[in-house]
């Protein structure tokens, strides 16, 4: 082994120590405990469940309508004069007024509205769901923006290394020539690339640390901690070549994504509302029964009441109230189905675009291992030929720089793939 690689050798091995020494000190971290911790902290989660619970309180509103009504009620009554009547203000009777007090119940009891509490409870029942698939979806859409996080973290993690080990043998390679230019073995030209590579380099190094330390603070803020952590991420095995039946992930997107089935909900909801706004102009069915005590009353009067019957209403007229209601109700939820095709064709679109996407991901992946494979085969030659005087330093400088690009593409398009299937994943309704 030439002096050259073995100081090479020697700054990756250093560089590698380094790097190792600073992952132990930094807690494990999964990509299943990330998921978990943002899960439970993370307040966007905490607001779709809080409107999931609230909506579900709604349909229990709506269905009270089916249940007994029963109230309590006190009247005191005291007469300045004899025989006082009311005055007809306001309606046609006037029946006299007698000192008393009374005490009784009513119950109420709905028998039909045709429908209309029927619809609305299924309404509001339906609008419930839909709430809790749009909470399933805003859990979908934090842990595809926590997968970002960690795969950008663990790809700023892979080019900072690349970068340290590129700093640490351009520092070595720079004294080398230096020590051979003194020596007037190397030109001092030599000595002016090695110093560029070295500072840039460090450029590299510098924008690959700020990444990394960014993209902590976005999965810090993820998992809902206010202050960045620096994490020791455990790898993520890779994910097997997908099918080629793209067929079959726009099904199962169709039949899983919980934004879908939150629309779909919502639809039928319309719908439902509509028919319970429909019934609105037919008749209105309950009975209705009191009773109760007149401990002090005039002597006219018996000491306690009761009394049942059936109460009809029947919507005569209402200037267009009721029928304009309808239309409403009806046009939006002609609305909504097309909001809701509108929403499939994006569905099928976005799939496709995930799959091709995490198809051409695995296909670079594979091209990036072979290039990484090849600028290394050069880098060896051209540092054999530039240790043996044979080659100029531009051409050892080109060879080098072809294995950083190199590496760092496959660093790239190796979390590139994890968060193209996580996208795929997300697409089809299956990141859970």
């Amino acid at each position: 082994m030439t002096k050259v690689s073995q100081n090479f050798a020697g700054a990756v091995f250093l560089g590698l120590a380094f790097a190792i020494a600073n992952a132990e000190d930094a807690p494990r971290l999964t990509l299943q405990e990330a998921h978990e911790a943002a899960l439970r902290s993370h307040p966007q989660i905490s607001v779709a469940d809080l409107k999931a619970l609230a909506a579900r309180q709604v349909t229990r509103q709506f269905r009270s309508g089916f249940f007994p009504n029963l109230s309590g009620n006190v009247m005191s009554v005291g007469t300045a004069n004899e025989n006082t009547r009311l005055a007809a203000i306001g309606g046609l009777n006037n029946p006299s007024i007698f000192d008393r007090n009374a005490e009784g119940l009513v119950l109420s009891q709905l028998i039909t509205d045709f429908g209309r509490t029927a619809n609305l409870t299924g309404s509001a029942k339906l609008r419930a769901q839909a709430e809790a698939n749009n909470a399933q979806a805003t859990r979908e859409q934090i842990l595809l923006a926590v997968d970002g996080a960690f795969f950008a973290a663990q790809q700023a993690q892979s080019v900072t290394r690349v970068a340290e080990e590129t700093v640490a043998e351009r520092q070595v390679f720079l004294a080398q020539v230096s020590a051979l230019a003194s020596n007037k073995l190397r030109s001092d030209l030599d000595v002016s690339f090695a110093r560029v590579n070295v500072e840039d380099g460090k450029l590299l190094l510098s924008k690959a640390q700020n990444d990394l330390q960014a993209a902590f603070a976005q999965l810090a803020n993820l998992m809902g901690l206010r202050e960045p952590k620096t994490y020791r991420l455990v790898e993520q095995p890779l994910p097997p070549e997908l099918s080629t039946n793209v067929a079959q992930f726009v099904e199962q997107a169709l039949q899983s994504r919980p934004d879908l089935l939150s629309l779909r909900n919502s639809q039928e909801a319309a719908f439902k509302f509509a028919r319970a706004e429909k019934a609105l102009r037919y008749p209105n069915l309950s009975a209705i029964g009191s009773a109760g005590v007149i401990p002090i009353g005039d002597s006219e009067l018996p000491k306690n009441y009761a009394a049942a019957g059936l109460s009809l209403t029947l919507p005569l007229y209402a200037g267009g109230f009721y029928s304009a209601r309808q239309q409403e109700a009806e046009l939006r939820a002609r609305a909504a189905d097309e909001g809701l095709r509108d929403l499939e064709d994006n569905v099928i679109r976005d799939v496709r675009i995930a799959w091709l996407n995490a198809q051409n991901a695995f296909d670079r992946l594979r091209i990036t291992a072979q290039l990484v494979d090849n600028a290394k085969q050069s880098f060896d030659l051209a540092e054999a030929r530039y240790s043996n005087g044979i080659s100029s330093i531009v051409e050892f400088n080109q060879a080098q720089l072809n294995l950083l690009s190199a590496q760092i593409a496959y660093a790239n398009t190796q979390y590139e793939y994890l968060l193209q299937r996580s996208a795929l994943d997300f697409q089809t309704g299956s990141l859970h």
